[in-house]
Order: C-alpha cells, then sequence, then structure tokens
C-alpha cells in the first residue's frame, strides 16, 4: 500500500481505491483537491434526481473485538431492503476505531477513524478488526439478518463481536438507485472507495449530518426513521463530491469529465437541453474549442463521444418518464429528442435491451 501524504485541505486527507482485479493489492490515490468546472447545470444532481438515489437501510453498529463481519452480494438481499432498487449501494463512516476491508475476498485495506468506505458495485466484502478474524456466520444469517432490520425488529444500534474492549464504531448505510439503462455516476466509481478525513479537522458538513443522524436516534420521534434515511442520501451525496475534490489530474471517468472546463460545459450542455438537436459542432462552438479536441477529450475523459453520451443520457430520461408517468411512449419519445417514435424505439431497445413499452410494463410489473 502507497504512503499518504499530508494534504493541504484540512476537511479532505485523500481518497483511496481498491483495484479490480483479483488479489492486486490496494492503491492509493492522493492529491490536492482540483477545482472543479462551473457548467450551468448542476450535473450531479440531475443525474441523482433522474437515476432515483432512495435510502434504504441505515443503522449503527458497535463492534468489540474480535469482530468480523460478511456481507454478500447486494443482489442477494435487495429485495429485503428496497424491493423496488435495480441496485444497491453499500457504505460505511466509521466514527471510531480501525480495522480492513476487502472485496469479493480480494486484498485488504486498512481503515481508521474518520475514514468514509463506499462499494458501489454491489461486491460481497468483509469488515473484520484484525486479519484472519471471521464470524463464522452463514449468507443465509446475513438475509436473516437485513430481513429483520428492514422489519423494524432490530434496535438501530446492532452489537458485533467478541468480548473484548469496544474496538470500533461505525455508521452502515444502503441505498437504492437505477443502474440501467444508463447510469454515468455508477461507471465512474471503482470497486472500492474509501475517503480519508484529517483528525482534528474543524467539524465539517458530513459531521453536521451525523449529528443530526444521532440526535434522532436519541429522541425516537415519530417519523425518525424517514429522516435517518434522507439524511444517509445526504452523506452520499457528500461522499462523491469529496471523492470528485480527491481525484489525481490524470484521473479519467465521468466525474473527472466534469472537472475540465470544456467536457464539463459540454456535459452540462446536453442535462441542461437534452431534447435540443445538438451536433459535435454546435457543442465545440458552445465550449469554445474545436470539433477534434471536443471529441477526443469527451471521449478520453468519459469514455464514449458526445453524441452517444446524449443518446445515453436521452434513453435514462426516458426510462425514468415510462416508469412514472403514463404518457404515450410517442410522447416520451418527443419530450427526450425523438422526432419519430421508431427512431425513439430503436435507440431505446439498443440500449436498455428492451421496447419502451415493455421496459414500461416491466417496471410497473
Amino acid at each position: 500500500m502507497g504512503t499518504l501524504h499530508d494534504p493541504a485541505s484540512q476537511s479532505l486527507a485523500a481518497a483511496s481505491v481498491l483495484a479490480p482485479s483479483p488479489g492486486r493489492p490496494p492503491e492509493e490515490v492522493v492529491a490536492d483537491a482540483a477545482p472543479s468546472a462551473t457548467p450551468d447545470k448542476d450535473v450531479l444532481s440531475d443525474v441523482l434526481r433522474v437515476i432515483k438515489l432512495t435510502g434504504a437501510l441505515f443503522f449503527w453498529v458497535d463492534a468489540s473485538s474480535p469482530w468480523s463481519v460478511e456481507v454478500p452480494r447486494a443482489d442477494s438481499f435487495a429485495h429485503l431492503i428496497l424491493p423496488r432498487a435495480q441496485h444497491v449501494i453499500s457504505y460505511h463512516i466509521i466514527t471510531q476505531g480501525s480495522g480492513s476491508v476487502s472485496i469479493d475476498e480480494g486484498s485488504p485495506m486498512e481503515f481508521a477513524e474518520g475514514d468514509i468506505l463506499v462499494i458501489p458495485h454491489e461486491d460481497s466484502y468483509a469488515m473484520c478488526s484484525a486479519s484472519g478474524v471471521r464470524s463464522g456466520l452463514s449468507p443465509e444469517d446475513s438475509l436473516d439478518f437485513f430481513r429483520a432490520m428492514a422489519a423494524g425488529q432490530l434496535p438501530f444500534v446492532v452489537n458485533e463481536g467478541g468480548d473484548g474492549p469496544l474496538l470500533t464504531r461505525y455508521v452502515c448505510g444502503f441505498l437504492g438507485c437505477d443502474a440501467r439503462p444508463f447510469n454515468p455516476l455508477l461507471g465512474a466509481l471503482p470497486p472500492l472507495i474509501r475517503i480519508r478525513r484529517a483528525a482534528g479537522a474543524p467539524s465539517d458538513l458530513l459531521d453536521r449530518l451525523i449529528e443530526l443522524t444521532l440526535a434522532e436516534v436519541s429522541v425516537q420521534r415519530p417519523g425518525a426513521e424517514c429522516i435517518r434515511l434522507r439524511l444517509s442520501e445526504l452523506m452520499f451525496v457528500e461522499v462523491v463530491r469529496r471523492y470528485l475534490e480527491a481525484l489525481p489530474p490524470e484521473q479519467t471517468g465521468w466525474l473527472a469529465g466534469l472537472r475540465d472546463p470544456a467536457v464539463g460545459r459540454a456535459v452540462a450542455l446536453v442535462h441542461e437541453n437534452p431534447a435540443r438537436g445538438w451536433t459535435i459542432e454546435e457543442l465545440a462552438r458552445e465550449t469554445g474549442v474545436s470539433r477534434s479536441v471536443l471529441a477526443a477529450r469527451f471521449t478520453r475523459l468519459v469514455g464514449c463521444p458526445p453524441m452517444q453520451y446524449l443518446t445515453r443520457w436521452r434513453v435514462q430520461l426516458a426510462a425514468r418518464l415510462l416508469t412514472d408517468g403514463l404518457a404515450k411512449v410517442s410522447a416520451v419519445g418527443r419530450d427526450v429528442g425523438y422526432e419519430s417514435e421508431a427512431a425513439f424505439s430503436r435507440s431505446f431497445k439498443k440500449l436498455a435491451g428492451v421496447s419502451p413499452a415493455g421496459w414500461r410494463d416491466g417496471r410497473r410489473g
């Protein structure tokens, strides 16, 4: 594991990324926060709205040594905690103690007080107090736990581990969202994110959100669960913002593209008016660079050409409209920029794998 360096910012120490290949040691990504582009459209908020980010489960864990928690793939328990979610994201905020986390039995990554861990791709993972410690619980035991927690049969504070001194406390959160037809945020996130917060740093937004959550736990007023879930959504958004700020200059991906002046502006224009008949020439003119420069830079950072991104985002918008509304397929197609129902249906089926009507029937079913 690489050596961590002191950052310039007090509120954020670094972001760590666990490489996806099995057995590969964790990589440390350490960088000062880079300035973000300031497009007219808040693209991150737009994406979070359309992919329907929803709090699913949120609780507190007090773990005494020796302790270990093994969590199966999220798609095995998603139907228990959020039945209508296409995808479940797991995250943990370490408020006290330390330990290690590994994805799919891969190389472990150490974590400490103040760290934030995010598992965005539904992978199985294990958290423990020390290497080699295992709980001995089966995947079915984990499913029983999630079933009971979702049913309100367990307390908000869960005790784990052995008879040793209290070693670690952490917030455990699960969020639902859409992954299909197109979720640019998920595609930009690695299998494991660790965001490090400097010890002794002044209280920040994340600290205040945690304090509000704990206050709701202590008073147990009506509606507390709803407030905790909304607060968990806010905490996740703040984590994504910190990850974005910590990306190194050479990083590629959708989030990195938002920071680039030209690419970020082009993405914002697409999100601001997705139904407009954009061409690469128009986007290049609006962003102040040549067509070739925009195409090359957009493809390198985002992973696809600008016009392909526009098509994918239109289909994602259409999927949301088809799921939530009653408009005819032809009307939905026009709303996202297609002049004919046939053209819309071809684009939608190519990306989503089913026709617009089939998507609507499947989601409502």
